[in-house]
């Protein structure tokens, strides 16, 4: 076997892991989520399921990725045999697919960004946000000139070795999203009636608790770790022997959901202190929050902080994606690193201006009555990811728990009891999870 790139420390891999698990699903969608959902009645069930079945589908990842020592594909190969390398491909065919409208949100957000450091990204009047937002998403040219720089940075970084690229960027970028997003939530917590705010997210309220929210709650934990794109079989891959997976995978849980809490922190607070609504939905990020901040003292450098925390975790999502399919290129194609990370980038440079023109000019344009920003979204959310976390349990759960087993008990010897309750989540619990989630996308 090929001698294959490390990480140099555990804190790299958690932090680039914890990135990719963070990113837009965090700072863009939870703080909506969790308004729409009844606040505290979303935010306990979600954390409870991700401490028990988002640390097992993050640790089964890892394993398989360690185990095989290359990208999907080839990790499936060499755990489980030939047939099963065309289920290998799911996870790069949704990771690819994700990244041609990711870039066009990551591109919003560094148009948001240089809007807010010229000084133009807030206001009070509500009806203009929203003409504005539509205006930033319906612009051909804005809208592909910001996807392909984003692309371009995202590609930049790829295009270093592991420990030299995706390490030291997410070594310097993961701290300082959660420095700006601290330093947005202590402004937020100082303005009157914020704490209600802190109720909302916090207090128990069991009574409105229902299925819907809980519904919800498993499937945000579930698209929130980055499970079923291939992502942490490829990072797994670049893990030593002598790092332990368990506590890896826990810690890992751990700071992503701490990062969807500040996020909630972070705009909740200040949103109900102004007497805004919590459950504007995707809005919130673009329409709302500028509203919020221009009723605050200096509040386009605030502007310019929240933007900035969106494009940080637009970039460690995007690069972590960006590495699936090329340790594909190179693992089975045997390219070079340099030569994958170009190709890599002009093919999504065009492949994602579909979904770019899909809110403007291409927008009449359907795909079973969904334009191609939503229906990329809705095929790899709802069809390839849970197909791709299934196969995952079938390798991990069902047919090779011995390798499974070899892989956890490497660094230190678990009992049986954990081991079999392992098994048990893995195998029969986390299945009937994703399955439930799947279908209550469909119906």
């Amino acid at each position: 076997m090929a001698e294959r790139s490390i990480w140099g420390s555990k804190v790299g891999f958690v932090l680039a892991a914890t990135g990719s698990a963070v990113g837009l699903g965090a700072i863009w969608k939870f703080p909506y989520m969790a308004g729409a959902n009844g606040g505290s009645a979303f935010i306990l069930p979600f954390i409870l399921m991700v401490l028990s079945f988002g640390v097992t589908l993050i640790l089964a990842e890892i394993i398989i990725g360690r185990a095989g020592r290359g990208s999907v594909v080839t990790s499936f190969r060499r755990l489980a045999g030939k047939a099963w390398v065309p289920l290998g491909l799911v996870g790069v065919i949704c990771a690819f697919l994700i990244m041609t409208y990711y870039s066009t949100v990551g591109g919003w957000c560094l148009t948001y960004l240089f809007q807010a450091i010229l000084g133009h990204a807030t206001a009070t009047d509500i009806s203009k946000l929203e003409e504005t937002f539509k205006l930033t998403v319906s612009s051909p040219t804005s809208a592909i000139l910001y996807q392909t720089i984003f692309l371009a940075i995202t590609a930049a970084v790829l295009f270093f070795e592991v420990n030299k690229g995706i390490e030291r960027i997410s070594k310097v970028l993961m701290p300082l999203l959660f420095v700006l997003m601290c330093i947005l939530i202590v402004r937020g917590l100082t303005l009157p009636g914020a704490l209600e705010g802190v109720k909302f997210l916090f207090a128990p309220r069991w009574d409105q608790v229902s299925a819907s929210s809980l519904l919800n709650a498993m499937g945000f934990t579930f698209f929130s770790l980055s499970v079923g794109m291939g992502i942490m079989i490829t990072y797994g891959s670049y893990v030593g022997h002598t790092e332990d997976l368990p506590s890896a995978s826990i810690w890992i849980a751990s700071l992503a959901f701490t990062s969807c809490v500040l996020a909630g922190l972070m705009v909740i607070p200040p949103v109900l202190a102004f007497g805004m609504n919590p459950s504007a939905g995707p809005g919130l990020t673009f329409i709302t929050m500028p509203a919020v901040f221009a009723k605050i003292p200096f509040g386009n450098a605030f502007a310019v902080c929240f933007y900035g925390c969106l494009l940080v975790a637009a970039l460690t999502s995007m690069i972590s994606l960006f590495e699936v399919p090329l340790a594909f290129m190179i693992d089975e194609w045997k390219m070079s690193r340099h030569m994958a990370s170009i190709c890599l980038f002009i093919a999504l440079a065009i492949c994602s201006i579909p979904a770019a023109l899909s809110m403007g000019p291409w927008g009449d344009i359907k795909i079973f009555g969904r334009n191609f920003f939503d229906f990329l979204d809705y095929l790899t959310c709802n069809v390839l990811m849970p197909l791709s976390a299934l196969f995952v349990i079938a390798i991990t759960g069902w047919f090779f728990f011995d390798k499974t087993s070899y892989e956890i008990n490497a660094t230190r010897k678990r009992s049986s009891a954990f081991m079999k309750f392992f098994r048990f989540m893995l195998a029969f619990v986390a299945p009937v999870f994703i399955v439930v989630v799947a279908l209550s996308n469909f119906f």
